[in-house]
């Protein structure tokens, strides 16, 4: 009688020891994958990582990640395969989107014995001859679906079994945060790494600007260009021909960010260039124009007014390709606005730009802006528009050149308001004293 109700209690410490040994080795599997993705935050080694230990407790023959990558609509999943075994030749096409098409629906573990007969997969036969069973379970993060961890081919006869299912979803759960701390570690060490470019690439741009105004026998000049971003898309320049000339410009290209600093980056050198082998206003549009037009795409071009003052007899030379028509204000306060006919550069491979030459008189203030400056906008998306900038120059006639184009710029903060800035605002002043 005690012996037999000894079996019952034998089956049961049997049946207790086989689950204690299953929890210990689950524990082993997760202290080992732990371990060693512990040690890096690299997302590559990572992934890795954890394929690789999956299929070794898990006997398996190869694994898998998919990762999902919501910014990516054509591509939506980046795939990271290491296969254990040297005879296994890779997944079939397309199962990572099938596979993936049906965690996205159900989000639970997934055992397939046979995918060649499984109806829910279509794989070719020769692709199902090396290609069996498999183990899927998604990898989520606080609630949200970030990527699918699979095994497959596993050894053996019996095929993958529900405790199988249960030591990978764990593994899944766990794997999930580290992989997802790792995906924001490698967005983080790329978004400075780009700053740290963008930080570059605005030196060099302020490089590229008149680090201080240039002295002048009789005149003053002031320039300033605050971009809307990082770098920014406007231009202006001081550029000092035969000790009795100068050259100044002030150009606006097209967009804003990295592309339109790159184009005003080639303005810079065309214009310069330019510059010192042309006699005329107009020459220098014409030929620069056709230069942008042969460097550039069609949607990219660039407004520009140029301007020369001979200091011999005092005459300013102008020529505008479709930028802001400039206000040259006298003592008296008569106003001028500096009007020729032009189209902005890059639009035509060839343009005849027409140029006008006027009297520089003492005490005139010549002030050339963008339309960052004019179109500034406030919260209720009102303009500044030209008007107010006319009003400043009219109220400082007495001022410098730097006091008026500081008057201006907190004129048009003190409009913006809390409204972000839009565009590219960039100043140039010129005063014959």
């Amino acid at each position: 009688m005690g012996q037999s109700n000894s079996i019952p209690e034998l089956e049961q410490l049997k049946t207790e020891n086989h689950r204690l040994r299953i929890a210990v080795e689950e524990l082993s599997v997760l202290n080992d994958i732990a371990t060693a993705i512990s040690s890096t935050l690299e997302l590559d080694r990572v992934v890795a990582m954890i394929v690789q230990k999956c299929v070794k407790h898990l006997k398996g023959e190869q694994g898998a990640i998919w990762l999902l990558e919501e910014q990516d609509q054509e591509k939506p999943w980046v795939t990271v395969v290491r296969t254990q075994d040297s005879e296994v030749t890779g997944l079939p096409y397309r199962l990572d989107t099938q596979l993936t098409g049906w965690m996205i629906k159900n989000q639970k573990p997934l055992i397939v014995q046979d995918l060649e007969t499984d109806e829910r997969f279509q794989i070719t036969k020769n692709e199902g001859s090396y290609l069996r069973s498999l183990l899927a379970v998604p990898l989520q993060q606080k609630g949200k679906m970030i990527g699918v961890l699979s095994v497959f081919n596993k050894r053996g006869e019996e095929g993958f079994l529900d405790e199988d299912s249960r030591l990978l979803t764990i593994i899944g759960a766990q794997s999930a945060q580290v992989i997802e701390s790792a995906r924001l570690y490698l967005e983080e060490q790329e978004l400075l790494k780009m700053m740290q470019e963008m930080n570059l690439a605005r030196k060099i741009q302020t490089n590229l600007l008149p680090a201080e105004p240039p002295k002048l026998e009789g005149y003053e000049a002031f320039g300033i260009s605050i971009p809307a971003k990082d770098v920014g898309g406007d231009y202006y320049d001081f550029i000092t021909k035969d000790n009795d000339k100068m050259v100044f410009c002030l150009g606006d290209v097209s967009g804003k960010g990295m592309p339109a600093a790159l184009l005003m980056a080639n303005l810079q050198a065309t214009l310069r260039g330019q510059s010192m082998g042309c006699k005329s206003a107009l020459d220098c549009l014409k030929t620069s124009n056709q230069l942008l037009y042969h460097s550039t795409d069609m949607e990219k071009y660039a407004t520009m007014f140029y301007g020369i003052i001979c200091f011999k007899d005092h005459q300013l030379i102008f020529a505008n390709a479709g930028h802001n028509n400039p206000f040259l204000v006298s003592q008296d306060g008569s106003v001028r606005r500096l009007k020729t006919v032009g189209i902005p550069l890059g639009w035509l491979e060839d343009f005849d730009y027409t140029e006008e030459k006027i009297p520089f008189n003492t005490g005139d203030i010549l002030v050339t802006f963008s339309d960052g400056i004019s179109e500034a906008m406030n919260e209720q998306e009102e303009e500044f528009e030209e008007e107010p900038i006319l009003d400043i120059i009219k109220q400082n006639l007495s001022a410098s050149p730097k006091e008026i184009t500081d008057n201006i710029i907190e004129a048009v903060h003190n409009h913006a308001g809390n409204a972000p800035q839009a565009d590219d605002m960039t100043l140039v002043v010129i005063k014959r004293t």
